[in-house]
């Protein structure tokens, strides 16, 4: 165990997102740095219980560009001999059965176009020789990203751990916050179960708990853990590690290779959500049982587009409570509440695939004089200067999570 010790940034949060913004903060020459997590070793929260896809495909040129960020970075980790992220590039295939999602999907390929992202419209039979496991006869259309991909959550998390002590990041591990100093509406430091430590800037990457630590500095944010949940199969014949990952928004699902079968989530029609207030920053959100009526709703939906292969047995249900907020959009960056209070949380489901695009955000926010209006519009203030109320912002973050393909 590391002593604890002050530092010019401390991060809260050992996650895939508050070690990207730790490894983002090194890379940008910031390596004094404090990285504390509660538990006994990184990532064995949220980004724990992450199934891992990463699409860059995505309907404005700010949110793709990050995805791009992202990918890139786990590019450069994949190529550590030691540690790596176990980064699949296999590619990716989005679904549509009606003609509207058809349309979005010309929307996507025009924005990636924009940005430099390569995508192709394919035909049935071009998606189905890249993935011959899957029935494409359905499909109005078929975009195809090929440097899309998927990852081990836990070694993403692992990768960007390993690559910030190399330079000269300090995580402590087995530390927990009990309480933010600040002195004259500024951040001071932070109280642990093993002392106090001063820094400059505190960084929020806790994810179910950023709500409590935003509350310790007197800042109230509309920050909603929902369930979600995927299932993984036993091994099924021809789900080989190489396929492609795949979306079917109409359906709400997607899916990808895992462990010799096949990791099938998706996104519920009636999402269920946790009042944060419901439990402290000692406790844990309620634990979540698998919904087999779901689960099994899932591969109800999934059957003809599985074609001849038939699932045999389900192996290990993931579940858990990401975080998402009432406008869909990350919250990132610094509070004009309290100077020096650095928000990297609300991630709605992206926080593993989005996490070396938020911690580039969060470099932004501290470094640069004139942050981007990308970067403004998830500034914390857009709560804390707005009315708002926890039974509307709990509605509000469902109906994010409920309509996360809508079109």
């Amino acid at each position: 165990m590391i002593p604890l010790s002050d530092a010019e940034f401390i991060i809260i949060g050992g996650g895939a997102v508050g070690c990207g913004v730790a490894y983002s903060l090194a890379r940008a020459g910031k390596t004094d740095v404090l990285l504390i997590e509660k538990a006994a070793d990184v990532a064995q929260a949220t980004s724990a219980q992450g199934a891992g896809l990463c699409g860059q495909p995505r309907p404005t040129a700010e949110r793709t560009r990050l995805a791009m960020h992202s990918v890139h970075t786990f590019r450069e980790l994949q190529k550590d001999p030691k540690v790596q992220p176990e980064w699949h590039e296999v590619g990716s295939l989005r679904l549509a059965l009606t003609e509207k999602r058809a349309q979005e999907f010309r929307q996507l390929k025009s924005v990636a176009d924009e940005v430099g992202l390569e995508t192709e419209l394919i035909h049935p039979g071009s998606a189905a020789r890249l993935c011959p496991s899957l029935d494409f006869k359905g499909a109005t259309a078929i975009l195809w990203c090929p440097s899309d991909g998927y990852m081990r959550p836990y070694a993403v998390a692992s990768s960007y751990a390993y690559q910030c002590r190399k330079l000269g990041v300090r995580i402590a591990t087995d530390t927990t916050v009990e309480n933010i100093l600040t002195e004259n509406g500024r951040v001071a430091g932070v109280a642990t179960n093993r002392g106090k430590a001063a820094c400059r800037y505190v960084i929020n990457a806790a994810g179910a708990h950023a709500y409590h630590l935003a509350r310790l500095a007197g800042i109230e944010l509309p920050i909603v853990p929902v369930r979600h949940e995927y299932y993984v199969t036993t091994p099924l014949a021809g789900w080989t590690p190489e396929l492609p990952c795949f979306r079917v928004p109409d359906l709400t699902l997607y899916g990808r290779p895992c462990e010799g079968g096949l990791l099938l989530g998706g996104w519920e029609p009636k999402a269920l959500n946790t009042d944060p207030r419901s439990f402290d920053l000692a406790g844990e959100p309620p634990p979540v049982v698998p919904d087999w009526e779901v689960l099994n709703h899932f591969e109800k939906q999934f059957a003809p587009i599985l074609g001849q292969t038939r699932i045999s047995e389900k192996a290990r249900v993931g579940r858990g409570w990401p975080t998402f907020t009432p406008d869909g959009r990350f919250i990132i960056g610094e509070s004009r509440r309290m100077k020096g209070y650095i928000m990297a949380g609300g991630c709605n489901a992206h926080g593993i695939s989005g996490s070396a695009g938020i911690g580039r955000l969060v470099v932004e926010s501290i470094l640069e004089k004139n942050p981007s209006p990308y970067l403004h519009s998830l500034s914390p203030d857009r709560f804390t200067e707005t009315s708002w109320t926890w039974e509307q912002a709990r509605v509000q973050a469902a109906h994010v999570y409920e309509t996360y393909y809508g079109v």
